[in-house]
């Protein structure tokens, strides 16, 4: 009862003096709940989620502005049977919301289709957050005008059920996609990213299914659309369900324009079948899609771009000899490499900037890339 009337009297507070409150959530009884602070916030308010183990803990962000924070040690909220609107432990129907330092694990929901977080509309940015073992790690709506941006955050173990097809991201028909600094690993059946974007872009990721990995494609854009794949390390697991990597427009047009620009990016065969490194239905897009694919390293036995109709410059094809340590996810160059200062120059091709402005680095994030002397393939410099 005295927390209650301490947030009754925070709220009043923030009212009277039009600022921003603060509600902070802990995990257990007395400590506010988080669905408790969702409905209590304003717009322009912080819920600080305090580190810790939350069981069943769950809500709907319905304000024009908000900041859901976790303070500290990234605080973990296990779904434990429980979800808002039997769509996702968070649903964010709309406003400029920021999700950033949050753990979302173990989603299940009665039609098989729940989420860490589910985005409806609006703008929203997911800052060093994590996704583990949920039927889908992020998953949106088809509003037109939605924007999702995914910073430094983790994706991974995508819940072992055959037939459910568990996508670690799926994004539907929104205005814009971004992901940087983000690693997505341990699929199985399911795509690693799926998106129906208007506008896509896949800059400075580790999207590696790794050893215990059995998803299908890596990267799935099954309705085209405009796309950036920039500087990303791409590659299979050995129990990979499906040959190709990256997958374009396999569904058919959803939007008027769309191409396709793939640069510096190391591709990963699985070493144990062929791997078709990217496919692109042309029958299925807008007639003459330009599809533009410069300085990708392509390592493992497979074909690139059999196919495929476009310009492709400075890619290279190796059996992985050439890259420094891919055991421990170190798939730089090395540095005797006879690949080393062998591409083209980037920043101005065909008139556009392919050029990658930074590079992963593990076990999340990026560093800056200051454009060297000579570019050498890939998405380490």
């Amino acid at each position: 009862m005295f927390t209650r009337i301490l947030a009754c009297l925070a709220l009043l507070l923030a009212t009277a003096g039009a600022q921003a409150a603060t509600w902070v959530v802990g995990a257990k009884p007395p400590a506010m709940g988080l669905r408790e602070a969702l409905t209590m916030a304003q717009d322009g308010d912080t819920v600080a989620v305090l580190e810790g183990e939350y069981e069943g803990h769950a809500g709907v962000i319905t304000q024009k502005r908000l900041i859901l924070r976790g303070i500290g040690k990234r605080p973990v909220l296990r779904a434990a049977g429980k979800h808002a609107e039997g769509k996702a432990l968070i649903v964010v129907r709309g406003g400029d919301v920021l999700i950033e330092n949050l753990e979302f694990r173990g989603v299940r929901v009665p039609d098989g289709n729940g989420a860490g977080v589910r985005f409806e509309k609006g703008h929203l940015v997911i800052k060093s957050c994590a996704f583990y073992d949920n039927e889908n790690g992020l998953l949106t709506a088809n509003e037109p005008d939605a924007e999702l941006q995914i910073v430094d955050s983790i994706f991974g173990e995508a819940p072992q059920v055959t037939g459910s097809l568990p996508h670690l991201l799926y994004v539907g028909r929104i205005a814009r996609f971004t992901i940087t600094g983000s690693r997505l690993h341990d699929g199985f059946e399911g795509h690693l990213i799926k998106s129906r974007a208007k506008e896509t872009v896949v800059a400075y990721n580790m999207i590696y299914d790794g050893w215990g990995g059995h998803a299908s494609y890596e990267i799935d854009l099954p309705n085209g659309g405009l796309a950036y794949i920039v500087g990303n390390v791409i590659g299979q697991g050995r129990e990979t369900q499906n040959q190709v990597l990256i997958a374009y427009g396999a569904e058919g047009r959803a939007w008027p324009n769309s191409a396709l620009y793939l640069s510096h990016n190391t591709l990963i065969g699985s070493g144990y079948v062929p791997t078709w490194f990217l496919r692109v239905w042309d029958d299925r897009l807008p007639p003459a899609t330009p599809v533009h694919a410069i300085n990708n390293v392509v390592a493992g036995l497979g074909i690139f771009s059999l196919g495929a109709r476009g310009e492709f410059e400075g890619n290279v094809q190796t059996l992985g000899r050439w890259l420094r340590g891919p055991s421990v996810l170190d798939f730089a160059l090395a540095m005797d490499s006879s690949l080393r200062d062998k591409a083209i120059d980037p920043r101005s091709y065909l008139g556009i900037d392919l050029s990658p402005k930074a590079e992963f680095t593990m076990p999340i994030g990026t560093r800056p890339l200051p454009a060297p002397a000579h570019w050498s393939p890939g998405a380490f410099q």
